[in-house]
């Protein structure tokens, strides 16, 4: 097992009885989403506990090489769609990395029925990777302007027990980093592989806007309520 990756926690109650595990975007690190957990209204939800993680520190091609935090490398002609050229070692470790995190949450007793996987860009990449490929249904899956890496060797490794997990994936129409095509792109393949999504799209660029925070709220009352 991997060492547990460093990160910061917020709980909303004491005695969390879910949690929610948000990995942030390349060149970001774990406090980069932490102000959205008071945006968000939770009335009715149970008491959760946010994990965010701080992703490795390694070179990022796209960025002259730059050491910077990190899921996984990203070469140029990952952002032109070619997913066959992901660095599949990155994503990879980083899967086991989240796998680990899920393990620790249910140690502190969440079961992985109550865990959601969240992810913005980078970490929404590793959200879908790591939660659809979970061998133990998870409570739901959030991937925020981002897409599916690795996607050739998805059906083989798709878990059957994530096969109905809840999905939320939003994209901002003038996103300049990660195309909207390929986050639509990615809702497309799932749905035809027969997953069913909650998709929402914004007038935005490569951020986060308040109706989408709106929405989020929404679907986490909803997936954790009961």
């Amino acid at each position: 097992m991997p060492n547990l990756l460093e990160a910061i926690e917020v709980e909303t109650d004491t005695n969390p009885a879910a949690s929610v595990i948000w990995m942030h975007g390349l060149g970001a690190d774990g406090n980069d989403f932490v102000p959205v957990v008071n945006e968000l209204d939770l009335s009715g939800a149970p008491a959760i506990r946010f994990v965010f993680p701080h992703a490795p520190m390694r070179a990022v091609t796209i960025n002259n090489g730059y050491v910077m935090r990190a899921w996984y490398d990203v070469s140029p002609d990952d952002l032109a769609g070619n997913s066959r050229r992901a660095d599949e070692r990155g994503v990879r470790e980083s899967q086991a990395q989240i796998e680990a995190l899920i393990g620790r949450e249910t140690a502190r007793g969440i079961a992985p029925g109550r865990v959601i996987l969240a992810g913005f860009s980078q970490g929404g990449a590793i959200a879908l990777q790591t939660g659809l490929r979970h061998t133990e249904r998870l409570a739901g899956i959030m991937a925020l302007s981002t897409y599916l890496p690795l996607a050739e060797s998805f059906p083989g490794e798709a878990a059957p027990a994530n096969r109905s997990t809840p999905i939320f994936m939003a994209h901002g129409t003038f996103d300049p980093v990660v195309p909207y095509a390929m986050g639509a792109g990615s809702m497309t393949y799932l749905t035809s592989l027969g997953y069913s999504l909650e998709w929402h799209q914004y007038p935005m660029q490569h951020s986060v806007c308040l109706e989408e925070i709106q929405d989020i709220g929404a679907w986490l009352r909803n997936v954790l309520r009961g």
